[in-house]
């Protein structure tokens, strides 16, 4: 079993997007759920508002899948799971699955947490040869939630792929946010 590595609460990720090293990369997908309540979907888990949740209505495990029309590199994703508000909606263990499509996905990660409250960080760099992997399709299972809750809350989830060098040349890195104003060229 793998184990996240955890930002303190409130830390966001996209301070990550900030160095330039990756970019976050949701938006470019098909976003689908096993089942959820009226109001409480994808537009919840998207909209970049930690108050706001998808809550599962149905039995385990609950799915997201991720689809993109494309093979796609992805470096990292990021879950915000908050257990002091949803208590035995809380995922406790997650699978994470890659693949071309729903008929051949495989398992790359299976976290426990224990009583999360912030950002978890899930690296998607493959094993062998620690590079990024890249994948059609990614689903997250809720396998079992705290307290054995039956439905599930997720606040947010970030998938992130790696910035890829400029092959005009090789410059500095933009870290700061004047000048990533100006990074690139229109």
């Amino acid at each position: 079993m793998a184990t996240p590595s955890k930002t303190p609460p409130g830390a966001d990720p996209k301070q990550l997007e900030r160095t330039g090293t990756v970019r976050e990369i949701g938006s470019q997908a098909v976003w689908s759920l096993s089942s959820c309540k009226p109001g409480f979907g994808v537009d919840q888990l998207r909209d970049d508002n930690l108050e706001t949740y998808w809550q599962s209505d149905g039995s385990q495990p609950h799915l997201v899948n991720i689809q993109f029309r494309r093979r796609t590199t992805v470096k990292m994703l990021c879950i915000y799971a908050d257990y002091k508000s949803d208590e035995s909606y809380t995922p406790s263990k997650i699978s994470v699955r890659v693949g071309n499509n729903f008929h051949n996905l495989q398992e790359i990660r299976q976290l426990e947490m224990v009583e999360p409250s912030g950002w978890i960080h899930i690296s998607l760099m493959n094993q062998r040869t620690n590079e990024p992997i890249s994948t059609f399709m990614i689903q997250i299972a809720v396998l079992a939630n705290h307290q054995n809750g039956r439905d599930t809350h997720m606040r947010q989830i970030k998938v992130y792929t790696p910035v890829e060098e400029s092959s005009i040349g090789k410059f500095p890195r933009c870290t700061t946010v004047d000048f990533m104003m100006y990074r690139t060229i229109r």
